[in-house]
């Protein structure tokens, strides 16, 4: 196996898991994001708001914007490209897209999980399930995408196809 190969497939490994290690935070996120927002027991409420905290600060927010620059690094180094597939591209906007909302919404956790250690009733904050929900969506489909790789190459990718076809069109080879 030559170097590029090798570095090629610790690229893509990286890639995984930083993006599978995103997939289950979020999961476990969730979890505490439902105990938040419905338990009747104070303490209960009190943890899962200083877990969510942990959680989005020093797991998922890394593991979010490592995903992204390691996608990146690998779809600019895989024969797939970063522009030549309407999958890569659209895996590329979702995830931008998720890690943004999720940048926003850490500074509201964290105020949410102050309030939630001082009030005397934290039951009465309202939770984020529909970002938790929201962003799980979001990384099945990227996950789904990566899969599945639809069809459909950009302009891009047809133009530098046909470059490397001398011009004959194959459009049974776009997958």
């Amino acid at each position: 196996m030559n170097i590029r190969r090798a570095l090629s497939r610790l690229v893509l490994t990286a890639h995984i898991i930083t993006s599978v290690g995103w997939l289950g935070a979020v999961m476990a996120y969730l979890a505490l994001d439902i105990v938040a927002s419905a338990s009747e027991d104070i303490a209960a409420v009190r943890a899962a708001y200083f877990g969510m905290d942990l959680s989005i600060r020093l797991v998922i927010v890394p593991l979010a914007i490592a995903s992204v620059l390691i996608g990146t690094v690998n779809a600019l180094t895989s024969s797939w490209g970063l522009f030549r597939h309407y999958w890569v591209l659209v895996k590329l906007l979702l995830t931008i897209f998720a890690t943004v909302i999720l940048l926003l919404e850490v500074q509201n956790v964290t105020y949410m999980a102050e309030l939630a250690s001082t009030s005397a009733d934290p039951r009465t904050l309202p939770g984020s399930l529909l970002h938790s929900i929201g962003g799980l969506v979001v990384l099945i489909t990227v996950a789904v995408l990566s899969v599945y790789k639809p069809k459909g190459l950009t302009p891009r990718g047809w133009r530098k196809q046909l470059r490397s076809n001398g011009g004959a069109v194959q459009r049974t080879s776009d997958a």
